[in-house]
């Protein structure tokens, strides 16, 4: 049986790579673009909504919000951020 053992310096390297192919295929937008970026950071919601990091929090709990976590970082949808402004529901 081989055994292989995985070292701090060893995730640390994994992060970096991880991280580095994340930005590869999405990028930090431009700040004058035409187009909302698709994913934002918990900060930027809190800005966009005018809320406090306990209510984003709760939104999330109460699954009000869907979001997905890499690494320490949360991401929203712009999408779903925008389908709450509008009343939290597309239903016909």
């Amino acid at each position: 049986m081989n055994v292989e053992l995985i070292t701090r310096a060893d995730l640390d390297q994994f992060k970096k790579d991880l991280l580095e192919e994340i930005r590869k295929h999405n990028p930090h937008p431009r700040k004058h673009g035409d187009e909302p970026r698709t994913w934002l950071k918990s900060y930027e919601v809190r800005k966009m909504l005018g809320i406090s990091a306990g209510t984003l929090q709760n939104l999330r709990i109460n699954e009000t919000l869907p979001f997905t976590k890499i690494g320490g970082l949360m991401y929203y949808r712009y999408e779903d951020i925008q389908k709450l402004m509008e009343g939290g529901s597309d239903e016909s």
